[in-house]
């Protein structure tokens, strides 16, 4: 897959060198990836089998779900492999899978975040509208395209990333594969490259920002204008999960992307990186259950059925 004669296997330097340290991270990283996949597996078995969850929003949360298995899936259980038998070497070819899946994953999330937003524009401000525009094909079409604009950003970085080489240091300063920390050990010339990773960053915050930007600003002046505080709270109670999730999203990338790359900030990027990948996966089923009747009350009607097939 990958020609180079130089460097074929990569040391992950990992968070810590600290025995009693990795122990800690080993137990904590191993409990938040239970839980998220548990949980997304949750929400994504209740949008199947409640009817009353066939709606797109459930459709896209759903979709989104999905993505959160597989972008925690793609690094944690391998640095959890790592922590626990010390092994912290990954060949070149693992190493370029790993940054594909996690980008591609990581991306399509974006867009996916901003296709919600959009829903929730439908939903709040052409409600009698709703289920034409939002109808099961538009909502298949709009995920197939969000899954598109995620491999049409990655593609271009990865291809020219797989002719770089690696003379002198083949340790890469992370617990996973990252495309920066990959680009500073590398021997080839990397200017052309780092501008196209940035402008494809740039280019997917700025776009799905806009787009939730703009859903939000129409969201809030239409229920600004609702007459009763009842129906203002009930409007923004439908949002409030997919604004927080979006908050703890954009937040953490503002966080690791915007900062300079210092000494400190490499090893602060790498502990933000390790939350955004165990536990914002985490948290997302948990905002959604906890601040949604529906799913609350879907949740207890399947456990219902369940306890009453038991007991028979």
């Amino acid at each position: 897959m990958m020609r180079n004669h130089t460097v074929t296997t990569f040391l992950l330097q990992g968070l810590t060198d600290d025995p009693q340290l990795k122990v800690v991270l080993l137990i904590f990283l191993c409990l938040t990836y239970m839980l998220s996949v548990t949980g997304n597996l949750t929400i994504i078995s209740l949008t199947i089998v409640d009817p009353q969850l066939k709606t797109a929003m459930y459709y896209f949360l759903q979709n989104f779900s999905f993505l959160e298995i597989s972008f925690t899936s793609a690094c944690i259980p391998r640095y959890l492999y790592n922590l626990s038998t010390g092994d912290n070497t990954i060949t070149y070819n693992n190493c370029a899978i790993q940054i594909f899946f996690t980008d591609l994953f990581g991306v399509t999330e974006f867009f996916l975040l901003a296709t919600m937003s959009y829903d929730r524009y439908v939903a709040i401000c052409k409600p009698l509208h709703y289920v034409t525009i939002m109808n099961s094909r538009v909502c298949r079409r709009l995920v197939l395209c969000c899954w598109a604009a995620g491999l049409l950003i990655i593609l271009p970085p990865l291809a020219l990333g797989l002719n770089l080489e690696f003379c002198d240091s083949n340790v890469i300063d992370h617990f996973g594969c990252d495309a920066y920390p990959l680009l500073k050990i590398s021997c080839s010339e990397t200017w052309l490259i780092e501008q196209i990773v940035i402008v494809c960053a740039v280019l997917t915050f700025v776009m799905t920002l806009v787009c939730v930007v703009l859903s939000y600003i129409y969201i809030i002046k239409t229920i600004l204008q609702f007459p009763s505080a009842k129906q203002k709270k009930k409007a923004f109670s439908t949002c409030s999960s997919h604004m927080i999730v979006i908050s703890i999203t954009y937040g953490s990338c503002i966080f690791i992307y915007v900062k300079p790359s210092s000494k400190d900030s490499m090893a602060v990027n790498k502990g933000v990186s390790v939350l955004t990948t165990s536990i914002a996966p985490m948290l997302n089923p948990f905002i959604y259950t906890l601040r949604n009747k529906q799913v609350k009350q879907a949740f207890s009607n399947t456990v219902k059925r369940i306890s009453l097939l038991l007991r028979q």
